[in-house]
């Protein structure tokens, strides 16, 4: 069982290296690593170059990214990773052997923040994905590729592209919860305030499932000023 892990970038110059340094250890084992630039204009996808297996172009939108990523990847297994997201030292090991035990063909990791800030937050997070089913890209989705075509890909949508494909994938099966953490940035809850942060996230998921116009929750998500 190989693995893919398609990275999603879009002007992380500051942070591309770091994060493609810290997945030499599943190359050196056999994954696989794309990072799939989405028209940076800083520099990302040269500095990415000499740290990943490929470097592609895709129109801007992690959906898009992410979907061109997983059409290029080679992996039987394919891992959705984002640039300030961190992967446990064992990751391509736990995925494999979870996958290998189980009928379910998708997944996720529990999530903590970096310097263990927010650990209510990411408690809840975690706590949240194991009864409701549904994974966020901070959480690195793994999913088998025969399972993410099945389930059509990520949506072109301009948020909750995660939220929608784990609706599909849910279909297919319920996801192996992994206890095992993945290390993300606190920056957008630290910069925004947590309360502010969690009160707009449960009145963007709210309006999404109500219908709302993705487009427009990306804007007052603030993508429109990325």
């Amino acid at each position: 069982m190989t693995l893919s892990i398609v990275m999603p970038a879009l002007n992380e110059a500051a942070h591309i290296a770091a994060a493609l340094e810290a997945l030499a250890p599943l190359r050196r084992r056999g994954a696989e690593v794309i990072v799939v630039d989405g028209g940076s204009r800083d520099g990302t996808a040269a500095l990415a170059a000499p740290l990943a297996d490929r470097v592609l172009a895709a129109p801007r939108g992690r959906a898009a990214q992410m979907n061109v990523g997983a059409a290029a990847a080679r992996g039987d297994v394919l891992l959705f990773l984002h640039a300030d997201t961190r992967l446990p030292d064992n990751a391509d090991i736990l995925i494999r052997e979870a996958l290998a035990r189980s009928p379910r063909v998708w997944g996720r990791f529990d999530v903590r923040f970096a310097g263990n800030a927010l650990p209510v937050v990411a408690a809840m997070m975690n706590l949240r994905s194991r009864v409701t089913g549904i994974a966020t890209g901070d959480q690195a989705m793994f999913v088998t590729r025969e399972a993410f075509g099945r389930a059509g890909g990520f949506p072109d949508i301009a948020l909750m592209e995660d939220v929608t494909l784990s609706a599909r994938l849910k279909r297919l099966s319920r996801p192996l919860c992994l206890a095992a953490r993945v290390t993300t940035s606190p920056r957008r809850w630290q910069a925004h305030g947590i309360v502010r942060t969690v009160l707009l996230m449960w009145r963007l998921r709210l309006a999404f499932f109500l219908g709302a116009d993705p487009q427009r929750l990306a804007r007052a998500y603030g993508y429109a000023a990325d």
